[in-house]
């Protein structure tokens, strides 16, 4: 039979979570049974390390940017879309993130497209407009498709989305290109040879917790002197971050390295994960350490439990509780053993049940399921 023909489509194609995720599974298709093209509702990204264009389309998958960033765009995006989906005509539209879930399905119905899927990543306790939507036109939407079982709880209870049509397929990772990430130089941040780091990778925005983060290290730096906090990301929290650390007298042992492209690579450096946020999906940061091998310590948000499993307890804390947070960390980090042993069994259980390969094969499997009919 011929390949279906697939549309995926996403707000931008900057490097983030969404992105990696879309790029790796358009990558990985089977080319004999997929025939896959990708929409960007956003501009090209500007620089090669921050884009995921270029791997894209050098696996010979067309990539079509509409050059949308204003509220404003909406109408004539919806229009550009529909119109390359007409061009196109897709057998199955599965869209990443709220505005191309939003943007895509009025786009796919208007272009006739047979099924219409959409990507649920996060449970969203910031802007409940996104839920009511959601819920209006849930209606043109043949499955919703969430990261993780907490995801697809969220969306039925808040959005009120029907439970029949969800679907969860949790993020998958190449553990092998992982390992093969070499640790990078800490100096540069500023981090002494002689020491070593807790890490967190984000944005620096209200969701990832980071103010309460360190209220936290007031509390568990003193108790662990060897190590430092690198914070790597960026966003519109960034100055009042830097801000509070100098209030709080720990400015000398907090580092803020930016964006980087070479997030495995500085992972692969560090000792801990740390993940304060307030809310999630299934957070890739995670699971990236876990394939590095890393111990984690998050908070007991969407998605984070789920990739632990059974080594939940020790590394993760409720949003706020204090006290409990900085006695974990504290208590990994002074037990090299216990260190170690979390994170030989975070890298198998991420291997043995989130591998890419068989992220992609749920994907592959349900549009056959609906195109295939």
């Amino acid at each position: 039979m011929p390949p279906i023909r697939v549309a995926l489509c996403i707000t931008d194609l900057d490097v983030g979570g969404a992105e990696r995720c879309l790029q790796n599974l358009a990558i990985g298709l089977d080319r004999e049974r997929f025939d896959p093209v990708v929409y960007c509702l956003g501009p090209r990204p500007q620089t090669s390390e921050a884009s995921c264009v270029e791997p894209i389309e050098a696996a010979g998958i067309p990539v079509h940017c509409l050059g949308a960033n204003r509220a404003r765009h909406f109408p004539r995006t919806v229009r550009q879309l529909a119109n390359y989906l007409k061009a196109q005509k897709p057998q199955v539209f599965q869209s990443f993130l709220f505005h191309a879930n939003l943007v895509g399905r009025l786009a796919a119905r208007r272009a006739r497209v047979p099924h219409v899927l959409s990507g649920i990543r996060v449970a969203e306790r910031h802007s409940r407009w996104h839920l009511w939507l959601d819920r209006w036109t849930q209606h043109l939407v043949d499955r919703h498709v969430c990261v993780s079982n907490s995801v697809a709880e969220f969306s039925v209870r808040y959005a009120g989305l029907a439970k029949d049509r969800l679907v969860v397929i949790p993020n998958g990772i190449d553990c092998d290109v992982v390992a093969r990430a070499n640790p990078c130089d800490l100096s540069e941040f500023g981090i002494q040879p002689h020491r070593r780091a807790i890490t967190f990778v984000g944005r620096l925005e209200p969701q990832k917790g980071l103010p309460w983060l360190l209220e936290t290290a007031v509390q568990w730096l003193p108790q662990v002197p060897d190590y430092d906090l690198l914070l790597v990301g960026d966003g519109e929290q960034r100055a009042k971050l830097e801000q509070r650390a100098k209030e709080l007298n720990i400015a000398d042992r907090v580092h803020l390295a930016g964006w980087r492209p070479d997030v495995l690579e500085i992972l692969a450096a560090s000792s801990l994960l740390v993940l304060p946020s307030k809310w999630e999906g299934m957070p890739n940061v995670v699971l990236q350490a876990m394939a590095l091998g890393l111990p984690v310590l998050a908070t007991s948000v969407e998605g984070t439990c789920e990739l632990l499993g059974d080594l939940a307890d020790p590394q993760t804390a409720a949003y706020g509780e204090t006290q409990v947070f900085s006695r974990k960390l504290v208590a990994v980090l002074s037990d090299e053993a216990e260190s170690e042993r979390l994170g030989v069994q975070n890298r198998e259980r991420a291997r043995q049940s989130f591998s890419l390969a068989q992220m992609i094969r749920c994907y592959e499997e349900l549009w056959e399921s609906l195109a295939r009919l």
